[in-house]
Parts: structure tokens; C-alpha cells; sequence
């Protein structure tokens, strides 16, 4: 046999060797490049909001925990390839022979091998450093948490908070990691057992001795059985979060079979890679590496078998007396975590009279009974204040305002400006990107101000914004950050930037913030239509000059997730008005975990969670884009922990203005948790939580799919602006009422504080269980057997035109509980409802009327005039509208004759045109006079 060949090999040449380096170069290049550049406009952006180190520490974190993991991946790995490959040196010599033509060649298969292993280690360690990247935040706790929170532990394990909320996690993912190093160790191992079984029985034929190819999978399958070890250490722990049928946690079967058992399957895990090493010592059996796993899952078997046992036999025959402790254990720390421990309760009698409303002391409650459905009013807002096809009102929000000198609930809407709503011909690079820059004013106007044709009464409105009420004007009306503003766009350029209609011209602005990222130099701006994609347009342009501006990131919430994204957002933000006339944005936030010892899991945005705090109430100033971070609750940990890593990012809730603290609110996301966690923890006797007593629902509600069919929904959180039972000064509260378990009737509500020292707190009123207090769903079925209602519905249906219900409202007052609904008329070729009548309910009366005063009068008779005659004259309303005018003292005798005719007989006439909503509007203005002319006579 003719001889073998050697596989030819030199050393690259210099050139050869500088063309690698090149091509090695630009090959980083062009996969960094992008990440690179965005790394650049990213801290350009974050400089021009002054959290250029907020940005740092956050790369600084992610890339010092990517390139930990990566080297630390690639040495275990290459490292453990290097001691296999020493050990099996001379069987890899031997291998690798192909011919080519007759002629022997051997193949340099170890040096193939290792650029092999390079390579393929190389993909693992930036896959293993990448995903450890993305939990950088995890890591970051862990270094910066206080751990001094030994106030809370575990019943279980006696461990502080923090260890479950920053130490377990870390512990966790470390000890994954050691899990997918083990299994490649264990398969590199296999591999060189696989690749060098040929290459023994050849050197079994030339004389030499086979070596003992398993001791490496020996080593590796020992280190596995530690790794293992660990994990099913830690997944004692895990039990406190284990999701049971009746509670969460741990169980009695944990607590004295599960916990300990598992200690002896690490015991014998532990036992089983003690024999995977003497198998190195000895001659290598694969039996025995069989023979390390036996004791584990000998002790697993029998561990799962006792505790079937003990489950069986001993817990179910006797269940509640068994987990009784273990339920009070579920019970109080799943309060705690979702701050329900902060709960107050408090009975609400939910008598049944007009008398029991006390109307007379809760005159600022009836005042701001929201009868505007906020679907409706952004109906209406879209058809005449609009203005223009391109703006629109994406949201209605619902806060208080000061209004000469009295407290009113208002319902408040950005105009808005939506660039995919400019007409075809004019969608071009210059008017979407510098000339429709952005949204002009806001709409303001009370909860239950209607005109006489059943449109809202308008506080704010308009372009320019005008105002009927001096102490609340807007100096700075537009709106370059909002909801809808999901473009980037360049200011500061020689094109003038569409501000609002006017007339047949247009109004235009310049740009005088100093929000957004400077373009300068020519580089810069070539770098940053990179980054844009604007590579054709944005270095080009005679429009922008050094001084132009890009304001990226316009939509709020887009906005604060980029500077925070360790931060849960509510998905609704809402303007604010400032004492400056400045508009703001105001958005809550949260910190979450799935980590909390024994609390329950919910979901949430369809992530799983066990722990919940509004700490953060981001402000963002919808001119220039400054968006200002204020912790609320020092008590919480997660937070507390973010403030040590972002030290700039976080200022105190005492630094936020007056102005702006005022408009604080309880947040609607966090209240239906709330809502949802307590319908079933608020039973806190172990027995009556285990039979499920007192289980509890939040109330439902009739309302309209998108297609507009009507359905049974669950209720929505309500703001109101009222006085809570037993309280003496008005408050800005969100309530959600409850009803048991598929029943319709209320059992309770809880309502969330936003104002003054209670901010925050919230407290729940129980109805009397020995009295059935109707829920929203039977007073919808009560207006709908009323004969005289429901046949004025069925009339108006049928007139090309139909009928729209607003949201019921359930608002406590006094020791009764009032229900109002609005019912809007809308024609089928309009979008814009009217309001038509008002429907108002105790639990043993319904009255309606054309306009709220009507239905005031009906519910309350002469007690109402009284009601609205003391009412605050912050706004002047028309007649029929829901704040009534105040009595005008001296009015002509013959004037206010001559007018009640004329009422009558427009009365009459529209009776017989059968505009039966006009004709109650005229019959109100009718009382009203004749009401004043009894008033003179006395």
C-alpha cells in the first residue's frame, strides 16, 4: 500500500494574514454597525432629556452581564473541548484518512476539530451572553437591593422578602445556565466517545491499547447530577408559588413530605455524582454512569409515592383542618402584595328612600353625577371639534378642576393631529415631517353640562382655545407629544409648521422648545437619517439647518418605556392642565414581580404576576417632551432598588409641583386587580375562604361589542367626584361595586382615594347581607319594563334613527345608592348622539326626564330646587342644561307670562310633530317659569 500523505500546511503570509483581519473587520462592522449606530442616537436622545446617565448605567449593566456570561460560556466550554482533545490526541491522529485518486491523504483532523469547536462555542456563548443580557435588570437588583427587609418573611423558610424578590431569581437563572453548560459538556463528551470508537479498533489491531474513552462523559455527567442538584434545591422554594385548586403555595403534603424529600433526592443526586467520578477511577463502565442516576430517581419515586400517599389518605379525608395554617399563610401575604392590607372596610347601610340620599349634604355628589358617556362624547367631539379630517380626539380623560372656587369633574380631550389623515396629494416627506408637526388645544366640559339640543357645554374649545372660564386658559396649546403622535419629525427648519385653520388660511408656528435631538454638522445628520431610514431626504434638504431638531419617540408611552422599561405602564394617559395654562401628559406606573412568598398569581397584560405598587407617576410635557419620574410609595422594595441603580432617573414625590399633584389619581389598572384579588381574599377565616362562602364578582354591565349588538361586560373602573359615606370633605375617588358569584345584586364597592393624605388608600363598604340591593344588570332590566320608557325607545327606534345607552353609574350618596344612566338619541346617516333623556333609580324608584334637572326634580321634588339654587354659578350653563342657572331675582312678571305661553304652545306644536324630546325640553322650561312666577308671588 503506498504510503500516506500529509495533508499540506504553512503559515497564512502577512498579506494573507492582514486580508483576514480586513475581512474579519468589516464583517463586524456590518453586523455592529447598526446596533453601534443606534447605540449612538440613543444617547444622543437620552442627553437631550438629561438621562445620559441613565443610559450608560443601562448599557454599562447590559453589556457587562453579556460579555460575564459570553467569556464565561466560551472558556467552560472551549476549555473542557481542550481536555477532551488532549485526552483523546492520539486517536484523533490516527483517524482521517480519505483517498484521493489512490493516493492516502490524512486529514488534519484535530486542527479541523478545533476550528469546529471555535466556532460552534463561539454561537453558544453569544446566544447564552444575549439571553443573559436581556436580564440584565434581574442581575441589577440583585447587586443594588437593600437588604435590610427583614420585616417580611416566609412562614416556610424564614427567609427575608428580598431573598424571594432579588436573590432567588438571580440564583435561578444562574443555575439554568449551569444546566445548559452541563448537557453541551455531556454531548461533547459523547461526541468524542462517537468520533474515536473507529480509531480504537484500529489501534486495537496495530498492538496499542484502547483508552478509557468514558472517563470525560464521566466527568461531565457528574457535574450535571451537582447542577440538578441545585435546581431541585431551589425548586423548594418554588413551591411557595405553586398555583393549587383551592390556594397558592405551600401545602401541608410540602411542608412535611415534599420540602424534606427533596433535600434527600439532593442528597442522593449528590451520592450519584460521587459514582460518575469513581467510574474515572476505575475502568470506565457505562453501567455505572446508568448506576449514578439510580439513588435520585430511586428517592424521586418514592418521594412522589409518599406524597400521593399522604395527599390520599391523610390531607383529603380531613382537608381544611390540615391546610387551615397554610391557607392564613396564602391569604396574608397575598394581601400584603397586592396592598389590599391597606384595605379599610367599613358597612354601608344601602337604605332604600329619597330621604336616605341626604341630598341636601351631598350636594357636590348630585353636582357631578358624569352622565356624559365618554364613547358618546367623543362621538360628538369628532363632529364639531375636529375641525379638520386630520385631527382627531383618540381618548376622553376624566379629572377635577377648581372652577371659581368649587371642585368640578370635567371629562378633558387632545386634539390630536394624525398624520395618516392628511389627504393623499398631500402625504409627502416635507408636510409629514416638517410641516403637520403636531396637535393643537384641548376640549374640556363638565360631566353633565348639556346644551338644548343635547351637545356638551364647553369649558375649552375652539382653535385658537377659548375659554369660558377666566382661571383656566391654555398659553401653550400644542401638542407635539400625545397618544396618536407616532411619528418622527424635524422643527427648527426653514419651513413654518401648520398650527391650526383659519379661515381660508392657515395659521403657522415655529418650533420654540428645546425638546429633541440637534442635527448640526453633516455627519451628525447623515448618522441620523441612518438610524431614520431618511438617507434620502434628511442630508439633502435645504429646509434643515444646524438648528433643526428631531423629535423621535413622540408617543408617550413609547416615550417612558424607552427610558423605563423595567416599569409596568397603565395603558391610559391623561392630559393635564397646569396652573401656566402648559399642557402635560400624566401616566402611572408600576413594579411588578412573580416572586412574592406564598401570594397568588393574576394576570395582567397577559404576563402572570404575584406582587403589584403604583410607585411611579410619570409627568410628560406635551410641548418639549421632558418626562419627569416621581416615586410614590418609599415603602416599596423594587423601587427602592431602581432609585440606587438610577439615581438621576427618580425624583421624590415631594419635588412634583402643586400645580400637577393635585391631578393625581388612584390608578384604574391597579383598582381592578385590586378589585379581582379582593372578590375572593377578602374572606379571611381559612374555613370560609376554603368553602368558598362569600365569593365575590366584580358587577357587569349591559354594554355595546364593536359591532354595536348589545352584550353583558364586566364594569368598568368610575371616577367620581363625590363625598365618601362617613367623610366630610369631597374627594376624587375611582369605585367598582361588587356583586356575589353569579348573582346579579350588589354586595359591596371599593373605592380607590386620590386626594390629600389619603392618596393612595382605599377602602371597601359592605352591603347588608339580609337585604337585596339591586346591581347594574336589574336596574338595565328595570328601565327596560318601565311601559312609558320602553315604549319611548321603541318609538325612537323605529324613526331612522336609534337609541344609545350610556354607562350606568352606581354612585353611593348618603346611606342610598343612586343609579343615572343617559340615553342618547342618534340618527343612523349621524355619528353624534344627543342626549335625550336621563334615567335616574333608587333600589325601590325610577325616574326620568328630557334633561338632569328634569330627573332631579322627578327624584327629589321640591327639595331639588333648593339643591340647584344653592348650586356654585361656576359656569354659565343654558336652560335645560345639567348645572342649573341660578334664580334671577326681579324678573318681569308680564316677560315670564308671555314666555310660559310661548313654551306651552311650542309645547303642544312639537307634541304634535311627534318630537317628544324637543317637547320635554319645552315642558321643563315651562315648570321652570311657572316655578319662578310661584316663587314671586310669595
Amino acid at each position: 500500500m503506498p504510503e500516506s500523505i500529509d495533508w499540506p500546511s504553512r503559515p497564512p503570509s502577512p498579506h494573507r494574514r492582514r486580508f483576514l483581519i480586513l475581512l474579519a473587520l468589516v464583517a463586524f462592522l456590518i453586523f455592529s454597525s447598526g446596533t453601534a449606530l443606534s447605540y449612538y442616537v440613543n444617547l444622543l436622545w437620552f442627553g437631550t432629556l438629561g438621562y445620559e446617565n441613565v443610559y450608560r448605567t443601562t448599557l454599562s449593566l447590559q453589556w457587562f452581564v453579556f460579555v460575564v456570561f459570553l467569556a464565561a460560556t466560551f472558556v467552560i466550554l472551549y476549555g473542557w473541548f481542550l481536555v477532551l482533545r488532549r485526552a483523546y490526541k492520539p486517536d484523533l491522529l490516527d483517524g482521517g484518512v480519505i483517498f484521493i485518486g489512490r493516493q492516502p491523504v490524512k486529514l488534519p483532523v484535530e486542527r479541523i476539530m478545533s476550528f469546529i469547536a471555535k466556532l460552534v462555542f463561539v454561537v453558544i456563548a453569544l446566544a447564552t451572553g444575549a439571553g443573559m443580557m436581556a436580564e440584565w435588570d434581574t442581575f441589577a437588583l440583585y447587586w443594588y437591593a437593600q437588604r435590610n427587609l427583614a420585616s417580611v418573611t416566609d412562614p416556610i423558610f424564614g427567609r427575608p422578602l428580598h431573598f424571594y424578590l432579588f436573590t432567588l431569581p438571580v440564583w435561578q437563572l444562574v443555575a439554568g445556565w449551569l444546566l445548559t453548560i452541563a448537557i453541551i459538556a455531556c454531548i461533547v463528551s459523547l461526541f468524542f466517545v462517537l468520533v474515536t470508537g473507529s480509531a480504537h479498533i484500529l489501534s486495537a489491531h496495530r498492538g496499542r491499547s484502547i483508552p478509557r474513552s468514558w472517563r470525560g462523559v464521566s466527568i461531565a455527567v457528574a457535574f450535571l447530577l451537582l447542577v440538578i442538584a441545585l435546581q431541585v434545591y431551589l425548586s423548594r422554594f418554588g413551591a411557595l408559588f405553586e398555583e393549587r385548586t383551592i390556594f397558592s403555595g405551600v401545602s401541608y403534603t410540602d411542608a412535611h413530605i415534599t420540602l424534606t424529600g427533596l433535600l434527600i433526592v439532593c442528597a442522593a443526586l449528590i451520592v450519584g455524582a460521587v459514582i460518575a467520578l469513581i467510574n474515572i477511577v476505575k475502568a470506565p463502565r457505562v453501567r455505572w454512569l446508568v448506576m449514578s442516576a439510580v439513588p435520585a430517581v430511586g428517592c424521586y419515586l418514592v418521594l412522589q409515592l409518599v406524597a400521593w400517599y399522604v395527599g390520599s389518605f391523610i390531607v383529603k379525608p380531613n382537608e381544611l383542618d390540615r391546610e387551615r395554617p397554610y391557607i392564613a399563610h396564602n391569604i396574608e401575604l397575598t394581601r400584603q402584595a397586592y396592598g389590599l392590607d391597606r384595605v379599610s372596610q367599613r358597612e354601608f347601610p344601602a337604605e332604600t328612600s329619597v330621604e336616605a340620599t341626604d341630598a341636601a349634604n351631598n350636594q357636590a355628589t348630585l353636582q357631578n353625577i358624569r352622565l356624559w358617556d365618554w364613547r358618546a362624547l367623543q362621538d360628538t367631539l369628532r363632529q364639531i371639534q375636529e375641525i379638520r379630517t386630520y385631527y382627531d380626539f383618540p381618548d376622553i380623560d376624566i379629572d377635577r378642576y377648581e372652577i371659581d372656587g368649587n371642585v368640578r369633574q370635567v371629562m378633558l380631550a387632545a386634539r390630536e393631529l394624525s398624520a395618516d389623515k392628511l389627504p393623499e396629494g398631500s402625504r409627502n416627506w416635507i408636510n409629514e415631517r416638517l410641516i403637520y408637526t403636531h396637535g393643537y388645544g384641548i376640549t374640556m366640559n363638565p360631566v353633565n353640562g348639556f346644551t338644548p339640543e343635547g351637545l356638551p357645554t364647553l369649558i375649552l374649545s375652539n382653535m385658537p382655545v377659548q375659554s369660558t372660564v377666566p382661571s383656566i386658559q391654555i398659553t401653550r396649546p400644542e401638542i407635539y407629544f400625545g397618544e396618536l403622535t407616532a411619528n418622527d419629525v424635524y422643527v427648527k427648519t426653514k419651513q413654518q409648521e401648520f398650527n391650526y385653520p383659519q379661515g381660508q388660511t392657515n395659521n403657522l408656528t415655529e418650533y420654540e422648545g428645546t425638546g429633541g435631538i440637534p442635527l448640526r454638522g453633516f455627519v451628525r445628520r447623515i448618522l441620523i437619517a441612518l438610524n431614520e431610514g431618511d438617507t434620502t431626504k434628511l442630508p439633502f434638504s435645504d429646509d434643515i439647518t444646524p438648528q433643526s431638531r428631531l423629535l423621535m419617540r413622540r408617543n408617550v408611552r413609547d416615550r417612558v418605556t424607552a427610558l423605563a422599561p423595567f416599569l409596568t405602564y397603565e395603558p391610559d394617559p391623561y392630559i393635564v392642565i397646569s396652573d401656566s395654562g402648559r399642557l402635560f401628559w400624566m401616566l402611572d406606573a408600576f413594579t411588578t414581580s412573580d416572586s412574592y412568598p406564598y401570594s397568588s398569581h393574576y394576570l395582567l397584560n397577559n404576563n402572570s404576576l404575584n406582587y403589584m405598587r403604583n410607585s411611579v407617576k410619570v409627568v410628560i410635557d406635551a410641548y418639549d417632551g421632558t418626562a419627569t419620574f416621581y416615586a410614590f410609595d418609599p415603602q416599596d422594595p423594587i423601587i427602592n432598588a431602581y432609585r440606587q441603580i438610577f439615581p438621576s432617573l427618580f425624583k421624590d414625590a415631594s419635588a412634583m409641583p402643586p400645580d400637577l399633584r393635585k391631578h393625581v389619581r388612584y390608578p384604574e389598572l391597579l383598582l381592578k386587580l385590586q378589585a379581582s384579588v379582593y372578590a375572593l381574599y377578602h374572606m379571611t377565616d381559612p374555613e370560609v375562604f376554603y368553602n368558598r362562602e362569600d365569593l365575590w364578582t366584580v358587577a357587569t354591565e349591559v354594554g355595546l361589542s364593536e359591532t354595536g349588538a348589545q352584550r353583558t361586560q364586566i364594569m368598568e373602573p368610575n371616577f367620581v367626584l363625590m363625598k365618601l359615606p362617613g367623610e366630610s370633605n369631597v374627594e376624587f375617588v375611582n369605585i367598582l361595586p361588587f356583586t356575589p358569584a353569579n348573582r346579579n345584586n350588589l354586595i359591596g364597592w371599593i373605592a380607590g382615594r386620590s386626594d390629600g393624605a389619603h392618596y393612595g388608600t382605599s377602602v371597601v363598604y359592605d352591603f347588608p347581607k339580609t337585604r337585596l340591593v339591586d346591581g347594574p344588570l336589574q336596574i338595565e332590566a328595570r328601565i327596560d319594563q318601565n311601559a312609558q320608557l320602553s315604549g319611548q325607545l321603541t318609538l325612537w327606534n323605529q324613526q331612522g334613527s336609534h337609541v344609545r345607552r350610556g354607562t350606568l353609574l352606581v354612585i353611593p350618596c348618603g346611606k342610598a345608592l343612586l343609579y343615572a344612566e343617559a340615553i342618547y338619541l342618534q340618527a343612523e346617516r349621524s355619528p353624534m348622539p344627543e342626549l335625550r333623556l336621563v334615567v335616574l333609580a333608587l333600589q325601590d324608584r325610577l325616574v326620568y326626564g328630557p334633561t338632569f334637572d328634569a330627573a332631579m326634580r322627578a327624584m327629589f321634588g321640591n327639595e331639588a330646587s333648593s339643591l340647584t339654587a344653592t348650586a356654585a354659578p361656576a359656569i354659565e350653563l343654558a336652560p335645560g342644561s345639567a348645572a342649573p342657572i341660578p334664580a334671577k331675582s326681579g324678573a318681569d312678571l308680564n316677560s315670564l307670562i308671555s314666555g310660559a305661553a310661548k313654551d306651552l304652545a311650542d309645547y303642544q306644536r312639537l307634541t304634535a310633530e311627534g318630537k317628544l324630546g324637543e317637547a320635554g325640553q319645552k315642558l321643563e322650561q315651562l315648570k321652570q317659569k311657572l316655578d319662578e312666577l310661584n316663587r314671586l308671588k310669595k
